[in-house]
C-alpha cells in the first residue's frame, strides 16, 4: 500500500510545488482530501516565522502519565511518520474504504484542531478499565466499522480495516492505550498503523489542522 514513488500516489499535487516557499518534499506542496463536506488542502504554513502552537510548547510534561513512548510499540504495529499518513490520507480521500485513520485522543483535545479526515474514536471507549467502557459499544465499533465479524464470542478479524491511529505525540499514551487494547482483542497488529509523532510533530511542520469541532 505504500510502496512506489510519491508522485504516482499524491498525482498531480506536485505541479505545484514549485509556486509555494514552504512545501512538504522538494515535489510535493499539498494532498487535498475531505473532512465531513469540507475540503481541506493539507500543506505546511507559509510563513517562515511561524512557530509551534502552545498547546504543544511544553517540554517536560510530569511521567507519569505522560511518558516517552518507544519507537516500536508492539510487535507487528508499524510506525511511521508524516509521508506515510499523508499517503494513507490520500489513499482514503481517493475512496480506499479498507483504511480508517483514528484520532485516539479525547474530544477536548480535538476541539484544538486535528488531522483532516481523521475520525475520534476516543482511548476511553476501548480501554476496558475506563469508565467510559461499554462492551457493546466496542462490539457494534469492532463489526460496523472496523470490519471484523464475531460469531459465538469468536473474533474473525480477516477482512478487518486497515487502522492508521494518533495522538498528541511521543508523550501521549492515548493512541498506544486504543493499540494496545485492540491487539489484546486479537486485532491483527500488522493492520495497525502508528503515527508516534501525532499532533506533536504535526504542529512542529506547520501541517494543516482542522478548524471546526
Amino acid at each position: 500500500m505504500l510502496s512506489g514513488p510519491l508522485g504516482a500516489l499524491f498525482g498531480t499535487s506536485s505541479v505545484y510545488a514549485a509556486e509555494q516557499k514552504v512545501n512538504i518534499t522538494k515535489d510535493l506542496a499539498s494532498i487535498t482530501v475531505m473532512d465531513n463536506g469540507k475540503k481541506y488542502v493539507i500543506k505546511r504554513n507559509q510563513n517562515v516565522k511561524n512557530t509551534i502552537n502552545e498547546d504543544y510548547a511544553l517540554t517536560s510534561r510530569a511521567c507519569p502519565p505522560f511518558c516517552v513512548q518507544p519507537m516500536q510499540l508492539l510487535p507487528g504495529v508499524h510506525t511511521i511518520g508524516e509521508i506515510e499518513m499523508l499517503k494513507f490520507l490520500k489513499a482514503r480521500s481517493d475512496g480506499d474504504k479498507s483504511i480508517m485513520i483514528i484520532d485516539s485522543r479525547t474530544p477536548d483535545w480535538v476541539r484544538k484542531g486535528s488531522i483532516p479526515s481523521a475520525i475520534n474514536i476516543p482511548w476511553t471507549q476501548l480501554y476496558p478499565e475506563s469508565s467510559s467502557y461499554q462492551p457493546f459499544v466496542v462490539e457494534d465499533l469492532l463489526t460496523s466499522r472496523f470490519g471484523a465479524k464475531v460469531d459465538d464470542g469468536i473474533w474473525d478479524f480477516s477482512n478487518a480495516k486497515t487502522l492508521v491511529m494518533f495522538c498528541n505525540g511521543p508523550w501521549c499514551g492515548q493512541s498506544p492505550t486504543n493499540i494496545k487494547a485492540l491487539v489484546n482483542m486479537g486485532y491483527p497488529a500488522d493492520k495497525i498503523y502508528w503515527y508516534r509523532g501525532g499532533m506533536q510533530a504535526w504542529n512542529a511542520l506547520g501541517l494543516t489542522t482542522t478548524t471546526s469541532p
